[in-house]
């Protein structure tokens, strides 16, 4: 059951970062993960800001240096964009990836970067450590679909399928909040559990991500790949997305990060490593879909996912070649 709630639907984005900044206030882009946390009881909100009045943030704009798209961008309209679907296409890949249609009609970009764990003992009646307890319950327990990669002290993966592309594409992300606004690397908006073990991302009290920025690089390739477990619309039980920058028919540059393994999009840099400078061989495609799997460490469910991720990576190198 869901707490009774006032509702706010600010015109500008300062009054937006105000109405945050207050304590109980919720941020409503889509809706799609806010409805169930509020219904799971994940977190109560006493105030809930749409944003839905901002039509700044649901724009798409090309530039010379790179493509702005803003955070209420619907994931239907990402995977659409020809732009994107071009020039980026692990991105597109990865927002035609996420949930159904009729999710990806209503979710935004920004609710999918910033959408709260799926783990069952988080959105369950456990008090974990995510949730200010003590135990992750998911580390003795039942752990089929926890992570591989990080620290710990919680074994989350983080759930959404643009953050990787986005991580892989050198993204910058654009936040307005108290202080004014900042911009920060895709790779650094997300946060381990041990630096953080209730947060997933850098965002503070009334700060609101606004927008994605995507940087033009020449000779970029990039795709995703996604491993799920029974229908369409379930989240990644291992993924992968590689962007890679071809010159000379050789791996200038590379980059290959992972989904459903980790708190938050794991690069697997042992993987760069391997592609950077060759050409991209079945060889060199088997040695770097094997190196994405190092430091892996299976808890007593969740072997498998070792596998899965090998064949991900493998999957999508070969489908750039």
């Amino acid at each position: 059951m869901i707490s009774s709630f006032t509702y706010a639907r600010p015109k500008t984005l300062q009054e937006a970062v105000e109405l945050l900044a207050k304590p109980g206030a919720r941020a409503h882009a889509g809706g799609t993960d806010l409805l169930g946390c509020l219904r799971d009881e994940v977190f109560s909100a006493e105030k809930v800001v749409s944003l839905s009045g901002l039509s700044e943030l649901k724009t798409i704009v090309p530039s010379p240096l790179g493509l702005h798209v803003g955070a209420l961008t619907t994931l239907a309209q990402v995977a659409s964009y020809k732009p994107i679907s071009g020039m980026y296409r692990a991105l597109a890949e990865g927002a035609a990836a996420a949930a159904s249609p009729q999710l990806r009609n209503q979710g935004t970009l920004g609710g999918n970067l910033c959408q709260r764990p799926r783990c069952w003992y988080f959105r369950g009646e456990f008090s974990c450590l995510r949730k200010g307890g003590e135990t992750c319950y998911a580390y003795d327990g039942e752990n089929q679909y926890h992570s591989l990669f990080g620290p710990g002290p919680c074994f989350i993966v983080h759930p959404s399928d643009t953050a990787s592309p986005l991580v892989a594409l050198e993204a910058k992300f654009r936040i307005a909040g108290p202080a004014g606004t900042r911009t920060v690397d895709a790779e650094a908006f997300f946060v381990l559990p041990d630096a953080e073990v209730q947060k997933e991302n850098v965002l503070k009290a009334g700060e609101i991500l606004t927008e994605v920025f995507l940087p033009a690089q020449a000779g970029l390739l990039s795709t995703y790949r996604k491993v799920r477990s029974r229908g369409a619309w379930d989240f990644a039980l291992a993924g992968a997305a590689v962007a890679l920058v071809v010159a000379g028919g050789k791996v200038a540059k590379a980059r290959v990060v992972l989904s459903g393994v980790a708190p938050v999009p794991w690069r697997a840099k042992k993987a760069e490593e391997a592609l950077t400078g060759k050409a991209l061989d079945p060889a060199v495609i088997r040695a770097a879909a094997e190196a994405a799997t190092a430091g892996a460490q299976p808890m007593s469910g969740n072997a498998y996912k070792v596998d899965l991720l090998r064949g991900a990576v493998e999957e999508a190198l070969r489908a750039i070649a």
